[in-house]
């Protein structure tokens, strides 16, 4: 990925535009951004696909250097793309488990 641009929605969501390697643009959201294994990872969901119960989601390595400059590299290696995606399913049940607490204190 060559380029990466950051904004924000009215409801503060962080929307990046990722420019594909064929040239095209494609909006994504941040859905979480987390460590693993010492290293940073987030995980996208195209904007197009923000209603869609059923939306693909993307992990990519995430970096960031001293100036802000925000870097996505693709995971190549599959244990570790399998030890990302794990993790990012604990954090979507860690996330539900939090919102029915929330719901029963209510």
């Amino acid at each position: 990925m060559s380029k990466i641009e950051e904004s924000y929605t009215e409801n503060e969501e962080v929307i990046i535009t990722l420019e594909l390697e064929d040239g095209t643009e494609m909006e994504c959201v941040v859905l979480a951004r987390f460590p693993l294994l010492n290293r940073q990872y987030v995980a996208l969901l195209p904007a197009s696909q923000l209603d869609d119960e059923e939306g693909e989601v993307f992990l990519y390595r995430f970096s960031e250097d001293e100036n802000g400059e925000v870097t996505l590299d693709n995971i190549v290696d599959d244990e570790e793309f399998e030890a990302v995606a794990d993790r990012y399913d604990e954090l979507l049940d860690e996330l539900d488990y939090d919102e029915l607490v929330d719901a029963d204190e209510e």
